[in-house]
């Protein structure tokens, strides 16, 4: 209903679809405030930028925002009309932390199965190559779980990192 059938047939291909219209200027402004707001919250409890997980179950707003049309629609036309949407994350890396992403697949994180799920990231400041904005290994879906090491390192994100990402893709 949302997306034609290239875009699609490339997510289906490469296991990702970039980019897609999200929310508009206003919105995504309205967001942003939003987002400080509960950011700035969190760093008065002690909390760092990565730990406002879960948001659906703990802001209302996030919560309906899982319902927007412009997340709803494309996931929809992804994985047919009968979509839960099971979780929300802020995901806020911020500039000079010292903090890197490793190679992941996000299923391994999620105690879901089967994995036919989507991940949409909605982001809400501008992302480009200069400001480590994401990147996919084209491709990498199509071999499942793939092998991964438990990394414990205070420069990371996250504490799973794949084995030689390169292998899995172009």
């Amino acid at each position: 209903q949302v997306l034609s059938a290239n875009q699609v047939h490339q997510y289906n291909e490469l296991g990702y679809l970039m980019p897609i219209e999200g929310l508009d200027a206003s919105e995504a402004n309205d967001l942003r405030t939003y987002f400080d707001g509960v950011l700035d919250a969190f760093h008065n409890l002690g909390r760092d930028s990565y730990s406002i997980s879960t948001a659906h179950l703990r802001f209302a707003r996030i919560y309906r925002l899982l319902s927007h049309p412009a997340i709803v629609g494309p996931v929809a036309d992804l994985l047919g009309p009968d979509i839960i949407g099971w979780g929300a994350h802020f995901f806020c890396k911020m500039p000079h932390d010292g903090k890197r992403v490793p190679w992941h697949q996000d299923a391994i994180y999620w105690p879901i199965t089967p994995t036919r799920t989507v991940t949409v990231w909605l982001a809400i400041d501008d992302a480009d190559p200069g400001n480590a904005n994401m990147r996919f290994i084209p491709g990498s879906h199509v071999h499942g779980p793939i092998d991964y090491e438990v990394i414990d390192a205070t420069d990371t994100v996250l504490n799973l990192e794949t084995q030689n990402p390169e292998s899995y893709g172009e």
